[in-house]
């Protein structure tokens, strides 16, 4: 954990800076950030790639997995990608990354992607009261009557005060817009007071979805669409089942009596802002190399060589950065089973890591009645992989896990280095 202290007394050792002696400065005439200046990378890791495909293989059979399909992304772009098993069983019709899948609360990030882009257009702001936009809230009764009223930043991050939903959420996809501002107006319970700790609310998310609604004047799945999906050029990816080809769409299953059984789609509705979406390995490759793009910070213009980012850079770093702290696992392990604590954190619609080794992994989980996914980036590495199974719950997080590690060990990826010389060097500054 000793790469973590330097970032847990940051603020303290700033404090006592400002009282002692002065240092020289240095004369800096432009900041250059880091890059990734390996020209073999993809080569390297091109030889991971068949045992990338033969962990997924043996995941898919231990597991009874009906269909999975995965993809690797590097530096922006999809370099690998594949499918195993079946999307329909009955029907025997093959995964592929063209394949598509719910992937459940990996939908959350594009949610409060919405939110940071209608606040960095100055319709609402992080930190007003849900209130605002959510009326029905208003009457919302708190734990304790010094308590802070619910913000919209609250819900993006975790800590409104709900209680843990998981699995009841999952099972509210479908619900109306009327459902869910009846369940608000008759009253919601709470866990904790506003911003004190981090419990996982699928309720939140609902809410999320709502304001952009409210805010933006258009139904949340049409303004993700229009302003994130299209942009992008996830042009495959749908919010309702029914309007995906039969061909493409993965039916979801369940492990029972040595067979798979078929779990029932649900509709779109209210809460596929927190789960709702339905994509391929192609289309979120897209969505997984914008969040790349933000890595390292540059000098570029945010739209550069003609794409339109859906958001600043410097916005998907800040959805990116944990905060709320969410855990803290001293024993954690890495996949060769070797002690790693790690510490784990909750951005906006996104998870935070950092392992012993001081690896930083940003991404998401999701899990729904029939599916399972994941997605993770290393930001200082330029990798990423993406996954989907669909079997409840799947838990392809420790899959990916897996993967990651094997890509780190036979590619040996470097960390992205920093071409200028550092300002102070064996005590002195560099002239």
């Amino acid at each position: 954990m000793k790469q973590l202290l330097p970032a847990l007394f940051l603020i303290t050792t700033s404090a006592f800076a400002q009282t002692g002696t002065t240092r020289p400065v240095a004369h800096v005439t432009t900041y250059q950030p880091p890059v990734f200046t390996d020209p073999d990378r993809l080569k390297r890791l091109e030889a991971a790639f068949p045992v990338v495909e033969k962990i997924y293989r043996e995941a898919a059979e231990k597991r009874h997995l009906p269909g999975i399909a995965f993809g690797i992304v590097l530096d922006g772009k999809l370099v690998y990608s594949g499918g195993i098993g079946y999307t329909d069983v009955a029907k025997k019709i093959p995964a592929t990354p063209k394949s598509l899948f719910r992937i459940a609360s990996m939908t959350k990030s594009l949610t409060s992607m919405a939110i940071l882009k209608l606040r960095d257009e100055g319709k609402l702001q992080l930190d007003d009261p849900a209130e605002t936009y959510i009326p029905e809230l208003k009457s919302h009764k708190y734990l304790t009557a010094d308590a802070p009223r619910i913000t919209v930043r609250n819900l993006m991050t975790h800590s409104a005060g709900f209680p843990e939903d998981n699995p009841w959420g999952d099972r509210q996809l479908d619900d109306s817009d009327a459902d869910l501002l009846k369940l608000i107006k008759d009253g919601i319970s709470n866990s904790n007071v506003p911003g004190f700790t981090y419990e996982y609310s699928n309720l939140g998310f609902a809410m999320l979805g709502h304001i952009i609604t409210v805010v933006s004047g258009k139904p949340y799945q049409q303004y993700i669409t229009e302003t994130i999906l299209k942009p992008l050029g996830m042009h495959d990816t749908q919010w309702e089942y029914t309007k995906v080809p039969t061909e493409k769409l993965a039916l979801g299953y369940r492990w029972q009596d040595d067979k798979w059984l078929e779990e029932p789609l649900l509709h779109d509705g209210s809460y596929g802002a927190m789960g709702g979406l339905i994509t391929s390995i192609d289309d979120f490759s897209k969505y997984v190399a914008l969040h790349q793009s933000a890595w390292p910070p540059s000098n570029a213009p945010d739209n550069d060589r003609n794409v339109t980012l859906p958001i600043k850079r410097s916005s998907l770093r800040e959805m990116q950065k944990p905060w709320t702290l969410s855990g803290l696992n001293a024993q954690a392990k890495n996949s060769a089973g070797q002690l790693c604590p790690e510490v784990s954190g909750y951005g906006y619609g996104l998870r935070w890591g950092q392992n012993c080794k001081g690896q930083i992994g940003i991404g998401h989980t999701g899990g729904l009645p029939g599916f399972g996914s994941q997605w993770r980036i290393l930001t200082d590495y330029g990798v990423g992989i993406i996954s989907y199974a669909n079997l409840t719950y799947a838990g392809m997080g420790t899959v990916n896990a897996v993967v990651l590690d094997t890509l780190m060990g036979i590619g040996k990826l470097p960390h992205a280095s920093c071409p200028f010389r550092p300002f102070w060097r064996n005590g002195k500054p560099n002239s």
